[in-house]
């Protein structure tokens, strides 16, 4: 099926998973809106975040996608079923596939989640892993700091990065968690700083991964692949200025080929 498949974040974080989609799916066409002049979603009201989702996911849909990966983990647990029921075609979050790899992954079943206010407030990670396995135990803390590193292009000064990841993560040193789940889009452009904090000794998982395997299985199953004779296109939307946008993506992903399209969404919905 040479439909593309459409990608949303509330600002560049979303790339992440872009990243991996491409590398898992290297056929495959994407369309990829950012909603950067309403990022961060984290620490906004869950019903503001639920319209702004439906908005966002109703403009990809209008463009004709196959497929929806919400690559936002607030917007994920404010909307996913609304949007499950609100189209037909497969809605993919990023807490699932990301609460499952943590399972995997851990020794000692005690894993942190590090994620956005919006995220840790509803519980969705704690609720996902203990839905597999009640044995888990899971401690969540809300990071706000890290987003305005990643989106304000702090994240590539090291030293205000340890600054912010020591005032935000401290409490965690004595933590006996073997696993750390990086609960939002944006952190794993400050994965290797976060492992290296904790000296190496917690694994730390990023949920892009699993979103990308979790796609290509739901696209196998449907038999909706793009034909490997097909040319892949990359098209970008901004709801925003592009400028910080490009950069990080040519940083991100130099390689990448793609079309860039600015647009506007107003900052309230009804």
């Amino acid at each position: 099926m040479d439909r593309p498949i459409g990608v949303m974040d509330s600002g560049v974080g979303g790339l992440t998973v872009v990243r991996e989609v491409i590398r898992q799916l290297p056929n495959e066409s994407i369309i990829y809106l950012g909603d950067l002049n309403r990022c961060p979603y984290g620490d906004r009201p869950m019903e503001q975040v639920r319209r702004y989702t439906i908005e966002v996911a109703d403009v990809l849909v209008a463009r004709g996608i196959k497929m929806l990966i919400v690559a936002c983990n607030t917007a994920t647990a404010a909307a996913l079923d609304i949007l499950r029921e609100r189209y037909t075609i497969p809605v993919v979050g990023v807490i699932g596939p990301g609460a499952r790899s943590a399972i995997q992954s851990s020794n000692n079943q005690n894993v942190i989640v590090l994620a956005t206010n919006g995220t840790v407030d509803s519980g969705a990670y704690p609720e996902a892993i203990r839905r597999i396995n009640r044995k888990f135990n899971v401690e969540s803390t809300a990071c706000p700091k890290l987003v305005p590193l990643v989106e304000e292009l702090r994240y590539k000064d090291k030293v205000v990065v340890r600054v912010v990841l020591h005032q935000t993560l401290k409490h965690l040193h004595s933590s006996k968690a073997d696993t750390i789940i990086l609960g939002c889009t944006h952190y794993p452009l400050l994965a290797d700083e976060i492992f290296d904090y904790f000296s190496g000794r917690k694994k730390v998982i990023d949920s892009g991964h699993e979103t990308a395997r979790e796609t290509s299985s739901i696209l196998t199953a449907l038999k909706a692949h793009t034909p490997s004779q097909s040319e892949p296109t990359y098209t970008m939307i901004v709801n925003g200025k592009t400028e910080r946008f490009e950069y990080i993506l040519k940083d991100w992903m130099p390689f990448l080929d793609y079309e860039i399209e600015q647009i506007t969404l107003e900052e309230e919905t009804q």
